[in-house]
């Protein structure tokens, strides 16, 4: 798949007039929506293998694995979801119109918005752009994709993918570089869903305000595991490694780093777990075929940094492998050990297969931790007691939350999605995406006769029917 010529910026708003006048002529209705989604499924299930390739080509090497369960599984589940529930989701909802307004009654619609641009990112780059339009679509929306320039051949398959299953005037595509994507923000969508960092999404955030655009902001942030006492470290490990180094770490809701209640003997007990994690998954040595790169090298360069501002500091760097291979952007997995807050590794979202490790003296503690710092995307809590589990629940907040393991609640797509203050705003996935980018109606249905007909002036004729309404 060869990498898509850039959309110039200036077609950008005859694209969006022409979505919208299409939408405007015809609204899909639920055949339509159905039959839409289905067709989506459909094409995309018969390109899996045609995907992998395109993602494994941006990436340098991608797991054909990962990207099959990340980006094709998941798609697949997320619109079989959608389908399903559909037709109840546009149901109209009755609401109470209370006796103070009698005969009336009230219900609540979702109607479809219009457009919704989907702003997607490269680290899972058909999953983050086809998830939010496959739920535009099910809202009854037309939708403008742009996806990011850092996966030039997987943007080429989406387009080609999209231009198969839609028309023209229902689904469009936009490709290029930061000039593309500024321009694609500052459009009078009638909703848009945004995926990437916390510093682009306040500039995104900032050019949607000129349009008043509502908008879904899926963003990242450190998100912190929590090792209660009683957690069993060879289960705790298993679960870090699958979300720690899925992707090589290039995951928005990985495990940004470990609060481990206890001593160090704990600590030094979990990073032996780990390592044999690594070992059983990867091998010994050579790079693995079952691990993915890292995007650029701009990106393995940064994670680099981190390495090196740790070991300056005299923290305890711990290579989990062997392999590491600047060349390949091959970034093996690595544990820094009690690193402070003037650590790089604790003052960014690390987006990488590098795992900080603190240990802390009590749950408590763990907790004050977790508050100081912004609210995160996702947050994972190991404990068989529930006790435990309860008091971080209550005491914390974060985006998501999976208790004993990590990344799941993003696979149930009858939870919603997203985050909380810096790390986002909104939510998708399922009924919460299906809300989100329609208008919930209200409407009320009067009578032919009604006693508000009586509440007009002069009010004295009627003070005693007002102080009933009022008591």
């Amino acid at each position: 798949m060869q990498p898509p010529v850039d959309t110039p910026p200036a077609d950008l708003a005859p694209t969006l007039a022409r979505l919208r006048a299409a939408w405007r002529a015809a609204r899909p209705d639920l055949g339509q929506r159905l039959d839409d989604l289905a067709r989506l499924r459909a094409a995309l299930k018969a390109r899996l293998p045609e995907m992998a390739d395109a993602l494994a080509a941006d990436f340098g090497h991608r797991s054909r694995h990962e990207s099959l369960i990340a980006d094709g599984m998941a798609v697949l589940a997320a619109i079989d979801h959608l389908r399903r529930h559909l037709r109840g989701w546009m149901r109209p909802s009755r609401v109470a119109a209370g006796w103070r307004f009698w005969p009336a009654r009230a219900e609540v619609r979702s109607e479809p918005l219009g457009v919704v641009g989907v702003i997607s990112p490269w680290n899972y780059p058909v999953n983050l752009a086809l998830v939010p339009l496959a739920t535009a679509i099910a809202a009854g929306n037309h939708a403008f994709l742009k996806p990011s320039e850092h996966t030039p051949r997987s943007s080429g398959f989406l387009r080609s993918l999209l231009d198969t299953v839609f028309p023209a005037d229902r689904v469009a595509v936009a490709t290029g570089g930061a000039e593309v994507a500024e321009a694609f923000a500052a459009l009078p969508f009638d909703h848009l869903v945004f995926t990437g960092s916390t510093a682009i999404g306040r500039k995104v955030m900032a050019a949607a305000a000129a349009n008043l655009v509502p908008l879904t902001l899926e963003l990242g942030g450190k998100s912190p595991a929590i090792v209660c006492a009683d957690a069993p470290l060879p289960r705790v490990a298993a679960r870090l490694a699958s979300g720690k180094w899925f992707n090589a770490g290039q995951t928005c809701i990985a495990p940004d780093y470990v609060l481990l209640v206890g001593g160090r003997a704990r600590r030094d007990a979990l990073v032996e777990a780990l390592r044999a994690e690594i070992g059983a998954r990867y091998g010994g040595a050579g790079a693995p075929d079952d691990y993915s790169r890292i995007i650029h090298d701009a990106a393995f360069a940064r994670l680099q940094a981190h390495l090196d501002d740790a070991r300056a500091r005299g923290l305890e760097v711990v290579p989990l492998a062997s392999w590491h291979d600047p060349g390949q952007r091959l970034f093996a997995p690595h544990l820094v050990l009690e690193p402070g807050d003037e650590a790089r590794v604790m003052g960014e979202e690390i987006f990488g297969p590098i795992l900080p490790l603190r240990s802390v003296a009590s749950l408590d503690a763990a907790i004050d931790e977790v508050n100081r710092r912004e609210r995160p995307l996702a947050l994972y809590p190991f404990s068989d007691d529930r006790a435990s589990v309860e008091r971080i629940l209550r005491n914390t907040l974060a985006g998501g939350v999976t208790v004993n393991d990590t990344l799941v609640h993003f696979g149930i797509d009858g939870l919603p999605f997203g985050g909380v203050g810096a790390s986002g705003m909104g939510a998708y996935h399922g009924r919460a995406g299906f809300d989100a980018m329609s208008k919930q109606l209200p409407v009320a249905w009067q009578a032919r006769r009604a006693g508000s007909d009586l509440l007009r002036p002069p009010y004295a004729r009627i003070a005693r029917l007002i102080d009933l309404l009022v008591r």
